[in-house]
């Protein structure tokens, strides 16, 4: 089984070298997207030993969505410039995986396709729905009926993105536009016609309580760094919290997800489930994540390099890695269950 390491190589050989540095690079000098992998590097785990844990439960449950394993995938766009069976090949893959995937906005195929791929490989799959609030709010509205008709299970509200981060690969590569066969396929309006996904200052949690009286479904944050916007967010009754800073794409020097995640998990003292997504290439990676206080990880790039190297069966194959790294580090650190991890087990 190939490391996660290995799918990056092969996806780098396979992919246009502008796709690859879309979906590797940040912003600036990319100081951030280094520090969230070297944030888990800098920390070693100490192990207990002698504590009769013969099998390991990997299972979790986060805003009423069943895992199999505290790993789930993170949103990420424009599959389809890594593959061309792209974002449906990804939903079969955790489909059958037993997790959830984050569809994203910015996807290259529909929500009602991508939701169809994973029925056709799981009876009752979960799906959530990630939404950049746009300033149009009928519009935003149009893309939420559309996410809960084909079945998501929760919306992911990105808040990170008042403005684009600067991605200086991007504009290096002259990367601005989609090839012309493809499309942001959950941006069409009523016409037919696909809009531009806009990034506005002005939001505010006024927008998110518009949110939360236009749908039932539970609302997750993601792109939460400072402790007190975690207070604001369990005052304002989200369901849970995605600990992101972009992948290193939004606000270069903005401080690593792991490094933030012990005060926002002392911020919502357990009321709601944290998320942490960023920089996470390792069961070793994953345990120091939740002994430290998330209730589970959020994966994207490593999901990308295997779409790329092997379409579902790469993706299916680095969830399984991770899933046989994770049950063996909780073997060494003496844990049966996730929740058995705690911060001394990490120094």
């Amino acid at each position: 089984m190939r490391t996660i390491a290995e799918f990056e190589a092969a996806a780098r050989e396979r992919l246009e070298p502008a796709h690859y540095d879309f979906f590797a690079g940040g912003a600036g000098d990319e100081r951030t997207l280094r520090a969230n992998e070297a944030a888990f590097g800098r920390r070693s785990l100490v192990p207990r030993v002698l504590r009769g844990n013969g099998k390991r439960d990997l299972a979790v449950e986060i805003a009423g969505s069943p895992l199999s394993m505290p790993v789930l995938v993170s949103p990420t766009a424009f599959h389809r410039l890594a593959h061309p069976d792209g974002e449906r090949a990804t939903a079969e893959a955790v489909a059958a995986a037993g997790t959830v995937m984050v569809v994203s906005m910015a996807a290259t195929t529909a929500i009602e396709d991508i939701a169809a791929a994973a029925r056709a490989v799981a009876a009752d799959p979960s799906l959530w729905f990630q939404l950049y609030l746009q300033p149009d709010l009928e519009f935003t509205g149009s893309v939420v009926r559309r996410a809960e008709r084909a079945g998501v299970r929760a919306l992911v509200v990105t808040v990170d993105s008042p403005v684009f981060g600067q991605r200086e690969r991007d504009h290096r590569n002259g990367f601005h536009d989609l090839p012309p066969e493809l499309a942001v396929e959950n941006m069409r309006d009523g016409s037919g016609s696909v809009r531009d996904i806009e990034m506005s200052a002005e939001l505010s949690w006024d927008h998110l309580a518009w949110l939360r009286e236009t749908t039932s479904l539970p609302l997750l944050l993601k792109g939460i760094l400072h402790p007190e916007d975690a207070r604001l967010a369990v005052a304002a009754g989200v369901d849970g919290l995605v600990v992101s800073n972009h992948g290193g794409r939004q606000l270069d020097t903005a401080v690593s997800t792991l490094d933030a995640l012990p005060e926002l998990a002392a911020a919502v003292g357990g009321v709601i489930p944290l998320v942490l997504d960023g920089g996470v290439r390792r069961g070793t990676d994953v345990v120091k994540a939740l002994a430290l206080g998330a209730n589970a990880v959020g994966i994207g790039r490593p999901v990308l390099w295997g779409l790329a190297a092997a379409g579902r069966e790469g993706v299916a194959e680095v969830l399984a890695r991770l899933r046989e790294e994770l049950d063996h580090t909780l073997a060494l650190c003496g844990a049966g269950t996730p929740g058995e991890l705690t911060a001394d087990l990490v120094r």
